[in-house]
């Protein structure tokens, strides 16, 4: 029963450690972006971790995201345009989201 009883602390720890490393889509990503993006898969548009690589090492990276995304755009990344604030994103979600996208690895 002791060895039972502590499998089970053990997996329960190991499946919240693995729940927090991996990076979920915000619930205004998944609602406002999710048909074009993923984090980690080009889809309609790229992966939001292609986008993250774009802009690694520039302090302004989630503000020139953010410009991106109101304007909307090709942005050379070839597949495509976006439409404006996407699918109809408030300029407080594109910041958010933006920040998210940028602090990816």
């Amino acid at each position: 029963m002791k060895t039972i009883l502590i499998s089970m602390v053990a997996s329960i720890g190991l499946v919240v450690a693995g729940s927090t490393l991996a990076a979920d889509m915000p619930a205004a990503g998944k609602a406002k972006c999710g048909a074009c993006h993923s984090i980690d898969n080009k889809m309609v548009g790229p992966a939001w971790k292609d986008v993250a690589k774009k802009y690694k090492g520039d302090k302004d990276a989630a503000g020139k995201i953010a410009a991106n995304v109101t304007k909307g755009g090709a942005f050379g990344w070839k597949m495509g345009n976006m439409p404006p604030k996407g699918m109809g994103a408030t300029d407080a979600e594109i910041k958010s989201l933006s920040e998210f996208i940028a602090g990816l690895k």
